[in-house]
C-alpha cells in the first residue's frame, strides 16, 4: 500500500509578529555620526510602507533589529544574534529585510537559513528587493529555484572582490603611515582634520611619560607601577576612551572591564614604538572575509613607518625599557621598587643569577646556586662595596671612551681614514662582482650536466667548489662591511661614545645609567667583579682601527721621509 505523505498547512489565521531587519554596510558607515544614518532610516521607511501596503494577514510588529556599521559577513552582529533569540523564545514568526544582501552577504549561510533554519523554526521570511522572496506563499522559489542562489552567490562574491578592495585601499595606507584604526592609540587623538593622523592627547600622554619614568629612572616593576595608577584613580585606556573621551569604544573585554590596570596594559604600553613617533600597524588580521576571527600576525607582517607623528617617550628612553624587559624584574615581596642591581648580576661560574638578603642591617648578594644545591663555591659580595666597584668601573671605562673622542677627533682630520674608507668600499665592490660570477657559473652547472656537456662527476665536483668559494666570499664581504662600519663610526659623532660621555660626570648609580652602560655585572670568589658593558665590542672596534690608521699613517710619513 502507497505510503500517503500528509503535509501540514498553517493557519490563514495565524498573527505574524514581524521583525524588521536593518543593516548598513561598514563601507557607508560614517563613524563620526552619532544619530543613525540616513542609510538606515530609508531602510525603515521602505520597510514599514511595505507592511501596511502589502500586508493583509493579521500582524504586529516586535521591533527593528538594527545593525549599523557591520558587514552582511560578520558573525558578531549583535541586533541579528537578538532578533534570532527572539525567533527561539516564539516572540517573533517573520523576518522582513530590504534585499536578501541586507541579511546575508555569505553564501553558505543564507542556504543554511533559508532552506534549514527558518523552515525547521517555522519563521516566514520575506525579502522586499529583487529577487522578491515570500518563504510563505512561494516556498519552492527558495527550496528549487535558481535565482535566489545564484543572486546570495552574487552577493557573496561581491563581498570577497569588496573584502579584497578595502584590505588592499587599507595596505596602502599603512605602507604610506597613514592611521586607518577607528580610534587612536591610548595618549593620542586622531587629528580632526585628517582621520589618518594622529595628535598628542596631553592628558593621557602625561600617563604614558610616568610610566617609562617609573619603569626605567624610579626602578619601579610593572606591578608596582600597576598598583600605582588604580590607587591614584586613573582609569585604564578603554574606560579612558569610552568615559572619558566619550568614544563608542568596544573590544571583546568591553563589557567586563572595570577600569583598572593590568600587568598587560602596562607591557603592551611600554614596548609600543607608536610613542616614538613611529606608526605601527597590522599587529593583527581578520581571518578572511567570511571568518572573523582576530589572529595576531608575526613580527615581519606588521607595517612600521618612522616618524610619521609627535613623540610622546624619547627613543633613548624607549630602549632602556627595551631592555628592561628582558631582565629579571621581580621585585621582594611587599616592595614597589626594584633594586638597583635586579636582574644585572650573575655567578662568574655557574652563570645563575644573584640573589639578595639582608644580615645585621647590611644587604649582600649570594650565589643561590651554592645556598640551595651546594654545587657552586662561595660567591659572595656586600651591596655598598658592590655600588661603589661599578661606580669606579664606570668612571674608568667613561675616561677610556674620552681618550678614544679626543683620538677620534684627530684621526678625523686626517686623510688616511677617509683613504682607508675608499679602499675598503672598492674592495668590497670587487668582492661582490666576484661572488656574482660564480652564482652565475654555479647556476649553469646544472644545464651543462643536463645538456651532456659535463659528467655528473664532473657536476658535483665543481657545484662543490663553486659553493666554497661563495661561502668565504660572504664571509669577506661581511668582514669589510664591519670595517666599513666601523670607519664610519670614527668619522661620525658615534652614538656609542655619546651614551658613555652623557655621564662624564657621575656622581651615583640608578637603573637608568646601569641598562644604559651595563649589559651584566659578574661576581668572582673572593668578591671580585667583571662587567660586561653595553658596546663594548664596538668600542673594540673602533679602538682597533684607530690603531691600525694611526700605524698606516705613520708608515706612510717614514716612506715618503725616505
Amino acid at each position: 500500500m502507497p505510503r500517503i505523505r500528509k503535509t501540514l498547512q498553517r493557519p490563514v489565521s495565524v498573527c505574524w509578529r514581524i521583525a524588521l531587519y536593518i543593516r548598513l554596510s561598514r563601507e557607508d558607515w560614517k563613524e563620526d555620526e552619532k544619530a543613525l544614518s540616513g542609510s538606515i532610516v530609508e531602510q525603515q521607511k521602505i520597510l514599514n510602507e511595505y507592511v501596511e501596503t502589502h500586508f493583509q494577514e493579521e500582524y504586529t510588529i516586535v521591533d527593528s533589529y538594527i545593525d549599523d556599521g557591520l558587514t552582511g559577513t560578520d558573525d558578531t552582529r549583535d541586533s541579528f544574534r537578538r532578533m534570532m533569540v527572539d525567533v527561539e523564545a516564539g516572540k517573533v514568526n517573520c523576518i522582513i529585510v530590504k534585499t536578501l544582501s541586507r541579511a546575508f552577504r555569505n553564501y553558505a549561510d543564507q542556504g543554511r537559513y533559508l532552506e534549514q533554519i527558518f523552515p525547521r523554526m517555522g519563521v516566514r521570511f520575506i525579502s522586499t528587493g529583487n529577487p522578491f522572496v515570500d518563504s510563505f506563499k512561494d516556498p519552492d522559489a527558495i527550496q528549487n529555484g535558481l535565482e535566489i542562489p545564484i543572486n546570495g552567490l552574487m552577493n557573496d562574491r561581491f563581498a570577497a572582490k569588496t573584502s579584497a578592495d578595502v584590505r588592499r585601499t587599507f595596505d596602502a595606507k599603512r605602507k604610506r603611515g597613514e592611521f586607518i584604526g577607528a580610534f587612536a592609540p591610548y595618549g593620542y587623538i586622531k587629528d580632526p582634520k585628517n582621520k589618518n593622523s594622529l595628535l598628542v592627547d596631553e592628558e593621557a600622554a602625561q600617563v604614558v611619560r610616568n610610566i617609562f619614568s617609573w619603569f626605567v629612572n624610579g626602578g619601579m616593576s610593572k606591578r608596582a607601577i600597576v598598583k600605582r595608577l588604580n590607587e591614584m584613580g586613573i582609569p585604564n585606556p578603554t574606560m579612558y576612551k569610552s568615559h572619558v573621551q566619550r568614544c563608542n569604544y568596544k573590544n571583546p573585554n568591553t563589557e567586563t572591564n572595570d577600569g583598572y590596570w593590568n600587568t598587560s596594559n602596562v607591557s603592551n604600553l611600554l614596548s609600543n614604538e607608536i610613542y616614538i613617533g613611529n606608526m605601527v600597524q597590522g599587529r593583527t588580521r581578520v581571518i578572511s572575509y567570511k571568518v572573523h576571527k582576530v589572529v595576531k600576525t608575526s613580527e615581519d607582517e606588521w607595517y612600521v613607518v618612522p616618524n610619521t607623528h609627535e613623540a610622546i617617550i624619547d627613543r633613548e628612553t624607549f630602549e632602556k625599557a627595551q631592555l628592561l624587559h628582558s631582565r629579571d624584574t621581580r621585585t621582594a615581596p611587599g616592595k614597589r621598587e626594584l633594586y638597583l642591581f635586579s636582574g644585572f648580576l650573575r655567578c662568574a661560574d655557574c652563570q645563575k643569577s644573584m640573589r639578595r638578603k639582608t644580615a645585621r642591617g647590611l644587604a649582600y648578594y649570594y650565589c643561590r646556586t651554592k645556598i640551595n644545591k651546594g654545587l657552586c663555591t662561595n660567591h659572595t659580595i656586600r651591596e655598598d662595596k658592590l655600588t661603589q666597584a661599578v661606580l669606579d668601573a664606570i668612571r674608568l671605562q667613561i675616561s677610556l671612551v674620552e681618550s678614544i673622542a679626543e683620538v677620534m677627533d684627530v684621526v678625523r682630520q686626517t686623510t688616511s681614514i677617509k683613504t682607508q674608507s675608499i679602499r675598503l668600499t672598492g674592495m668590497r665592490k670587487l668582492r661582490e662582482e666576484e661572488l656574482s660570477r660564480i652564482q652565475v657559473a654555479s647556476d649553469s652547472l646544472y644545464l651543462d650536466w643536463k645538456n651532456g656537456d659535463i659528467t655528473k662527476d664532473d657536476y658535483r665536483r665543481m657545484k662543490a667548489v663553486f659553493e666554497d668559494k661563495s661561502t668565504k666570499l660572504r664571509d669577506m664581504i661581511e668582514s669589510i662591511t664591519i670595517e666599513i662600519n666601523t670607519a664610519d663610526a670614527v668619522t661620525s659623532d658615534d652614538a656609542y661614545l655619546a651614551a658613555f660621555m652623557k655621564y662624564k660626570n657621575i656622581q651615583t648609580l640608578d637603573r637608568g645609567i646601569l641598562v644604559t652602560l651595563v649589559d651584566t655585572i659578574h661576581i668572582h670568589e673572593g668578591g671580585q667583579i667583571t662587567i660586561d658593558f653595553t658596546f663594548s665590542d664596538e668600542l673594540k672596534r673602533i679602538a682597533d682601527y684607530i690603531e691600525s690608521s694611526q700605524s698606516e699613517s705613520n708608515g706612510a710619513s717614514v716612506k715618503a721621509a725616505s
